[in-house]
């Protein structure tokens, strides 16, 4: 007798929800998603692919700045101008985020998915309404993500005052650019748009840019950005933004205003869970509205999963798709180990790029953990000096005693790609003898990340800095 094949059906078709379709479909399942705007979701249409895309354009204009201290010359003449094309920089960048919506949807189509391109909302826990179409099964997954919360007093309308999913419509660079916020996604537009040529002013409700993340980066991307010409804006809470005339001003808590020509609101994300039927199906959301999930991304609901930004667990493309695969392979009887997102590595692209993994210094700090800690300043690495690179580090947190790797921070060009062997040292529990002891390559910026391990085993002290 041949046992009928689950049907499993995914309500948003961004990275948790595409992901989990194809795991869904490579186990044998009859799997559908719902979905909107088009696979690969907001990450890959209007934020993380067209963010990461600008940033690429931003970070070869750095490069290019930095050309005639590496003795070469643009251009004849004293003071060669590298311009940015606004409409051609834009439409590269939706082209491309289209380019990758549909080779998703490809991919995911070729696997045997159904894909239902319609806005559904759940008519119960185990149906999905999607236009004129019902779906039924026996196992569903949210994945409807969040979009860009603004402030009460500065509503965004497309033109002046913008989220950061409606940079890539205007029609010119900002010429002097107000940044509210100064988070990862606020650090990470305020670093490109001064790049590319743009007047930008930081506003930051904190001490220091990027308050969350390893003081030591925060502190070296600060510097960068003043000495670039940024004006950051310290303990300075914006409360309103209206327009005025051309441009816009900025109110903050203080009285003191800030002009500009445009205004860039990065204040947060609020998940994308109203109006779809969850609480009457009996889903459990928090305060906030995030959807309420275990480690195996199991929601209040039997047979009903969830994953991505709309669960509020680290907005982050890789762990929303890592949400989606452990709710399948949970839901379809497979061998899972629940979610470690101590183990999640993240980068902030900034200029230089911060990327880190594992127990953070304030962690360490607040004596949640012992460990042994390096910082080696990247100014010493041979491969930075020939590149010009000057600003950033390598960190590296070792159990004392064992020397088992416990984390890491990289700031420098492509610490995105540094990051790595930090990553699979936490995941395969290696310790740093065995990373000093592997070969890398000379002279290159990864030899950082060896010489810091060959560090830790050399020096007795607990911390060292």
């Amino acid at each position: 007798m041949t046992l009928p094949r689950p049907r499993v059906a995914v309500l948003g078709g961004g990275p948790g929800g595409y992901e989990a379709a194809l795991v869904a479909a490579q186990l044998g399942a009859d799997a559908t998603v719902v979905d909107e705007d088009g696979l690969g979701g907001a990450c890959v249409l209007t934020d993380c692919v067209p963010s990461k895309t600008l940033i690429e354009s931003s970070t070869t204009m750095t490069s290019l700045a930095r050309a005639a201290s590496l003795g070469l010359e643009l251009a004849n003449g004293t003071n060669p101008v590298v311009g940015v094309d606004a409409p051609a920089l834009n439409a590269r960048i939706k082209a491309l985020a289209a380019a990758q919506s549909h080779d998703i949807a490809e991919h995911v189509a070729a696997e045997g998915v159904r894909i239902i391109q319609a806005r559904g909302r759940l008519a119960g826990p185990h149906t999905i309404e999607a236009g004129d179409t019902t779906v039924t099964a026996d196992v569903v997954l949210i994945a409807t993500g969040a979009w860009p919360r603004a402030l009460p007093e500065g509503v965004p309308d497309g033109e002046r005052i913008l989220t950061c999913r409606q940079l890539y419509d205007l029609t010119e660079l900002p010429e002097e650019l107000i940044v509210v916020g100064s988070g990862v996604t606020g650090a990470e537009f305020a670093s490109a748009y001064q790049a590319l040529g743009s007047q930008v002013t930081l506003v930051s409700s904190r001490e220091r840019v990027l308050p969350h993340e390893d003081k030591d980066a925060a502190v070296v991307i600060e510097g960068v950005f003043r000495r670039r010409g940024m004006n950051v804006l310290s303990r300075s809470r914006a409360e309103a933004v209206h327009r005025k005339g051309d441009g816009v001003l900025v109110t903050l808590a203080d009285g003191r205003q800030v002009a500009g020509s445009h205004c860039l609101l990065t204040v947060g994300m609020a998940p994308s869970t109203a109006g779809l039927g969850l609480a009457e199906a009996g889903i459990k959301l928090d305060s906030r509205g995030f959807v309420e999930v275990d480690r195996v991304s199991r929601t209040s609901v039997p047979e009903v999963y969830a994953a991505g930004d709309c669960t509020g667990v680290l907005m982050l493309a890789s762990v929303a798709a890592m949400q989606g695969r452990i709710a399948m392979w949970h839901a379809l009887g497979e061998a899972v180990q629940p979610i470690r997102l101590t183990h999640v590595a993240s980068t902030i692209f900034t200029d230089p790029e911060i990327a880190s993994v594992g127990v953070s210094q304030a962690a360490v700090d607040r004596g949640e953990f012992s460990a042994r800690v390096v910082k080696l300043p990247l100014a010493t690495n041979p491969r930075a000096k020939m590149g010009g690179f000057r600003d950033g580090f390598v960190k590296v947190f070792a159990r004392p005693g064992t020397g088992r790797v416990l984390g890491g921070v990289i700031v420098g060009p492509r610490a995105s790609e540094l990051i790595l062997p930090l990553s699979i040292a936490i995941e395969q529990s290696l310790t740093v003898d065995q990373i000093a002891h592997t070969f890398s390559v000379y002279p290159s910026l990864s030899g950082s990340v060896t010489e810091a391990a060959r560090t830790v085993m050399e020096f007795a002290p607990d911390t060292i800095v």
